[in-house]
This record gives structure tokens, sequence and C-alpha cells, in this order.
């Protein structure tokens, strides 16, 4: 999937995985916090039907709603066209701007370290 989803369809998708698949009722049931109505939810499902982010399956007047891609799939895209348009392609100076604005915790620069260490092996 190389199209990109919104803030409001990464909410619906958050659901779909965690709980998958559902009816659209179902849906707007678990995303009550967010005031969305029914007619919204069914709206984003559809968008995301069309984006192939969801799949459908009738069951009997209804549809079941599931995701069609992986989590990690999404956010791969979403990270790579992040660094792309701010960063100039490159991670190096978004973890930079990160360590700078000192909102790497401890237990991240441990983690990026190991991982730095994993990927030189």
């Amino acid at each position: 999937m190389t199209e990109r989803i919104s803030e409001a369809e990464w909410q619906v998708m958050e659901v779909l995985w965690a709980q998958g698949p559902l009816t659209a009722l179902a849906a707007a049931a678990e995303l009550a916090a967010t005031g969305w109505t029914l007619a919204t939810v069914k709206t984003l499902l559809s968008r995301l039907a069309a984006k192939g982010a969801v799949s459908t399956t009738e069951d009997g007047r209804r549809f079941l709603y599931a995701p069609a891609v992986a989590r990690g799939d999404i956010a791969a895209g979403e990270s790579r066209r992040l660094v792309d348009r701010l960063f100039g392609g490159r991670a190096t100076p978004l973890v930079a701007h990160l360590a700078e604005r000192g909102e790497l915790s401890s237990a991240d620069i441990a983690e990026l370290e190991a991982l730095i260490q994993a990927l030189k092996q």
C-alpha cells in the first residue's frame, strides 16, 4: 500500500489491528471516545477499503472489516516519508534532532546503542 492514511484513518486501523475483524457498528463503539458518528466511521472504513488497507467480508446484511496490511508496513512507509521530507532521506539527522531536544530517554539511548552494535556485526 503506497497511499497515505490520515490521522483519523490511523485510529480506525489501530482498532482493527487490535480487535478486527469488526463490523462498522463495533468499530464505532470502540471509537466512541472520538465522538465520531457511525456514519463517520463507515466513511473512514470505506476510504481505507478503497486504499487497500482494509478488507471487507459480507456477513449476512453487514460487512466485517479487517486489516489488509500490517501495522509495520504502514509505519515503514510513514517513517520513510517523514525522513525523506524533513531530513533529506537520512535517519542520522532525525536521531540528532531528537537527542538535541532532550527527547531521548536513557532507555532509548541504550536501545540505539544496542541496535548500532547489532548492525556492525
